[in-house]
Parts: structure tokens; C-alpha cells; sequence
């Protein structure tokens, strides 16, 4: 099945016969800005409010954060997928069954239950999960990966992994610099304990 995409009619090709052109959306151009927006506002955060450096780096986090987001879900469009859904895939691969219980999907890729559920469902229209019950608890739900699932995040992974998951401009060593600086984020925020 092949689609033309909204913007530059390039044709995009839906791997599955159940997804449609609703994954196919307009991605915002660059803003080529001639100035810094962020070293801008830092200039006059400083002059209002005092020292910028934690804003101007808690703001560019999250503007990488929009940029990365956007870039990954550009790459996992013609599979369907959005992040999400694929960091989802790859946690059900990874699991020795290929199934896991939705709460501890929660858990794992750190999101609200209802996140995971608006996940779950729509991977289980895209027939690349199903919901089976959990034998170890009644009231339990366990997601399944399918085949198709399966077949599904190996393709998107060859992707995101010649695409550097974004960051190609990196170096190893930075890469390893910038998961050092995040990692200690997260154990203050308590994600996990050393």
C-alpha cells in the first residue's frame, strides 16, 4: 500500500493493509531563526530574574526533546509507529515470553497507565499486540507481541539505528558524556538507586 505524503508527494509505503493515511502528517520545517531563541531569552532572563543557566539548559532539554521526538516519530511513520509505541514493541521483544503485563509496562518505560493503554490499544488495532489474560493474575491483562509485531520493531530498529536514533552528530564519547550527564537526573529524581 503506498500513500502520498501531505507535504512534498514523496510516497510513503504502509506496511500493514490496517494502517492508514493518518500516519502520514506534515512535519514542521526548520525555524532558521537568525539568533539563538534560548541564548536570547537567557540574555534577558539574566537582566530580569538573575543567573539564566539553569533555564537556558532545562530549556534546551526540552527543545531537544520536541526535536529528537519529532525526528524518531518522522522515521517510524511508515511502520505505523510513533516512539511510543515502539519503545512499547521493543520492551514485549525483549521480555523472554513476548508478554507482560500491562501495569509493569507502566513501570518499565516509566509512563501513566493510561498512556500504556492508549499504547496497547492502538498496537492491538495494528494487529502487532493482542491482549490475552494473565494466567498468574485473574483480573490481570497481559500484551502479546505478534509476529507482525515482531517483524515490525526489527525493520524500525534497522532504521533508528542507521539514523543514530538522531544523534549522528555525535561522537561516542560525547554520547556516552550526555548519557553520564542525564543518568544522574534521573537517580536524583528517583528512577532508580545506584
Amino acid at each position: 500500500m503506498c500513500v502520498q505524503d501531505v507535504i512534498g508527494g514523496a510516497q510513503v509505503y504502509l506496511p500493514w493493509p490496517r494502517l492508514t493515511r493518518r500516519y502520514v502528517v506534515a512535519v514542521r520545517k526548520p525555524m532558521d531563526l537568525p539568533f539563538d531563541p534560548i541564548e536570547r531569552a537567557a540574555a534577558i532572563w539574566e537582566r530580569r530574574f538573575g543567573e539564566p543557566r539553569a533555564m537556558a539548559a532545562v530549556t534546551s532539554i526540552m527543545r531537544a526533546h520536541q526535536i529528537l521526538l519529532g525526528e524518531l516519530d518522522t522515521l517510524l511513520r511508515p511502520f505505523g509507529l510513533t516512539f511510543a509505541r515502539y519503545e512499547a514493541l521493543v520492551l514485549l521483544s525483549f521480555s523472554r515470553a513476548g508478554a507482560l503485563p500491562l501495569r509493569m509496562i507502566g513501570e518499565r518505560l516509566m509512563v501513566h497507565p493510561t498512556s500504556v493503554t492508549n499504547t496497547i490499544n492502538r498496537l492491538e488495532r495494528a494487529e502487532l499486540v493482542r491482549r490475552r489474560p494473565n494466567p498468574a493474575d485473574r483480573r490481570g491483562t497481559l500484551a502479546e507481541i505478534t509476529p507482525a509485531g515482531r517483524e515490525v520493531v526489527s525493520r524500525a530498529t534497522e532504521v533508528l539505528m542507521t539514523s543514530g536514533f538522531g544523534l549522528s552528530d555525535y561522537d561516542d564519547g560525547q554520547l556516552d558524556h550526555l548519557f553520564g550527564l542525564l543518568r544522574s537526573l534521573r537517580v536524583s529524581a528517583g528512577d532508580f538507586t545506584e
